[in-house]
Order: structure tokens, then C-alpha cells, then sequence
């Protein structure tokens, strides 16, 4: 086992953010078999050969890296449609990895889209240990006190990643603020990134959560295993009292990101849906594949006038540009319809 010298010379990733590593570890090489998703692992720097050359940080800063950089992330699997995808699960002997995500998901790219950098390629040190243990994200979560969720619910869902629901997440979630009301964003399924959350939190909201506070690098998992998760999420925003609650579903419910169960289990809160897709023709496909109802349709899908009147056409559903300030007074008197005929 090898003793941490200078804590110094580690980068954070935001994978890290919940736990207590800046105050001192050890690194062990562990072998494969006693691997598990969520662990915390040390890896160098081995191959920056493309644009993507940066970590996200504990505070959600971007920070440029170097050749030979030591991070810390967690071990995890992603799943992304238009990007990559890896896992883990398929490391090989020379227990060499990539970056999966920015924000410390670390395992084996298994595919990547042409359109994309090539990720970042690090080697395996060892796993992180504290007083002897091995230390996982779940060995860091704060347990919050079982409630009721009663919280009402404006529920982004999309048709894949990058498909808006961030961007109009935060635009709601400003809005909501200036009608003065009480927010909390969260961000309950998809693959770890702190910039997501924090962006509603500089839209104004009160509080902010997501699943890496649960212990998860992403929501590929038992699906038990993620449901245990999320009843602990739902905790976390029922403590904070809010009149309402933004929250994004990450990639799309047809992905394995367990943005179902999700779905599912807030389904009865939920006072206004926001669907946000690539096309009007991705609109239709989540309506008929999780008989969905959008209280509004957005994104790509309805920036010009053509793409709105096909939405009306195929699926018969108000869609808006959020990111257009002449439909905020709509907007607005939408929301306070919402959530004063839920009180």
C-alpha cells in the first residue's frame, strides 16, 4: 500500500465532491475481482489526443490537463446515444481506461461517435483506502430522514441527450425564482456532471441535488439498487421544503439510465411537463413509448416555425421556444396555472 505524500499533485474530479479525500488516503492495487462500480481510483495521465483535455473539478470548474496528471475519479459505465459509450466492466489486463466523462466516470471506451474527440486514455495506480478500507462514493452519503415526497414536480424529459433540458431547466427555473418561489433542481438519472446542477443553482435556485449525492457515478445500475437511491434523492429535496421542484431526467427514459423508475415514482407530483427533443418525430416516439403527454414540447425540435407546426400536426401539443424571450410572459402565467391549482 502506498502512502499519499502530497495531496497536492492529485486532481479532484467532481465524482469526489461528496466525499472527504482532500483530507488524506492511501493507494492499493487492487485486483479486477474485487472491483465494483462507484469505487474511487487513482489514474495518470497516459494520451490527451484530441479536444477534449479537461476534468471537471470538485467546485464544477473546468481545469486543463497535462500528460502525466494523477486523478482521482470513480469507476462507472455510460451509455451515451450520441457520444460514447464504456464501462468498466470491460478493462482489460493492462487495467489501462479512459475518461468517460469530465467529471471522473472512469472505465473502457466500448464505442465512440465519429463527431467527437477521442477521450482522454489514463492508466490504473490503485484504489483509494482510508483507515485501511476501500473507499466507494457510498461510503459518503448522507442518509436524510425518510418523508413523504410531496413536493410539486416541473419534470424535464427528453428525446437523448442534448436535446435542451438543461438549458430550459435553468430558464424555468430563473422564472419560478423571479415569481418568488422557493427551488430545488435535481438532476435524478444519467452519467455524473456537477455543471448540470449548478447551472440551475446560478438560475437562482435554493438547492440543488443529484445522484452523485447518492452515491452513484451514473444511474446504470440494479434497478434496485437505484431505487434505494432514489427514495434517498426524493428525501433530500422533501427536506429543503420547497415550493417546487425543477427536475431533469438525464438522456432519455428509453436509455438504461433508469430514468423510468424515476419518471414513476414522481409521477403523482408532477404539475407541468416539459419535453424536450431533437425533432418532432423523437416527440412522438416518447409519447408512444411512455405515454407521455408534454404540458409543453421544446428545444431543437421547436425552434422555427416549421418544426412547431409539425409537432401540432403529429402529435397535437403546444410546443414553444423557451430560449425566446417573447414566450416568457406564457411561460410564466403557465407555471403560476400549474402550481397554484396543485395547492
Amino acid at each position: 500500500m502506498k502512502k499519499t505524500e502530497n495531496l497536492t499533485r492529485y486532481i479532484f474530479t467532481s465524482v469526489t465532491r461528496i466525499s472527504n479525500l482532500e483530507k488524506g488516503f492511501d493507494v492499493k492495487d487492487l485486483p479486477y475481482n474485487q472491483w465494483a462500480t462507484g469505487d474511487y481510483v487513482v489514474c495518470k495521465i497516459e494520451r490527451i489526443s484530441g479536444k477534449i483535455n479537461t476534468a471537471e473539478i470538485r467546485s464544477g470548474r473546468m481545469m486543463s490537463l497535462l500528460e502525466g496528471d494523477i486523478i482521482i475519479g470513480a469507476l462507472g459505465i455510460r451509455h451515451a446515444t450520441l457520444e460514447a459509450t464504456g464501462t468498466w466492466k470491460e478493462v482489460g489486463a493492462d487495467k489501462n481506461m479512459h475518461m468517460l466523462t469530465s467529471a471522473g466516470l472512469l472505465g473502457k471506451l466500448t464505442s465512440r461517435s465519429s463527431y467527437i474527440s477521442p477521450l482522454i486514455e489514463i492508466s490504473y495506480m490503485g484504489h483509494v483506502f482510508q483507515s485501511g478500507n476501500k473507499k466507494t462514493m457510498a461510503d459518503y452519503v448522507k442518509k436524510f430522514k425518510s418523508k413523504k415526497f410531496t413536493t410539486p414536480v416541473i419534470l424535464f424529459v427528453g428525446s437523448s441527450m442534448s436535446a435542451g433540458k438543461t438549458t430550459s431547466a435553468r430558464i424555468v427555473a430563473h422564472q419560478l425564482k423571479m415569481m418568488n418561489y422557493t427551488v430545488t433542481g435535481a438532476k435524478l438519472s444519467g452519467a455524473g456532471r456537477y455543471r448540470d446542477v449548478l447551472s440551475i443553482k446560478d438560475a437562482g435556485a435554493d438547492f440543488i441535488f443529484d445522484f452523485v449525492d447518492t452515491g452513484l457515478p451514473s444511474t446504470i445500475c440494479e434497478r434496485d439498487e437505484y431505487k434505494k437511491a432514489l427514495d434517498n434523492m426524493l428525501n433530500m429535496i422533501s427536506s429543503t421544503d420547497s415550493d417546487v421542484a425543477v427536475i431533469e431526467i438525464g438522456a432519455s427514459p428509453m436509455e438504461p439510465y433508469n430514468g423510468d423508475i424515476a419518471i414513476e415514482a414522481i409521477k403523482d407530483n408532477v404539475v407541468l411537463t416539459v419535453l424536450c427533443a431533437s425533432d418532432p418525430y423523437a416527440v412522438l416516439g416518447i409519447m408512444k413509448s411512455f405515454n407521455i403527454t408534454p404540458t409543453i414540447v421544446t428545444g431543437p425540435a421547436a425552434n422555427t416555425i416549421g418544426g412547431i407546426e409539425l409537432i401540432d400536426k403529429l402529435c397535437k401539443v403546444h410546443a414553444f421556444n423557451l430560449i425566446d424571450r417573447k414566450n416568457i410572459p406564457k411561460l410564466r402565467a403557465l407555471l403560476k396555472e400549474r402550481i397554484q391549482n396543485n395547492n
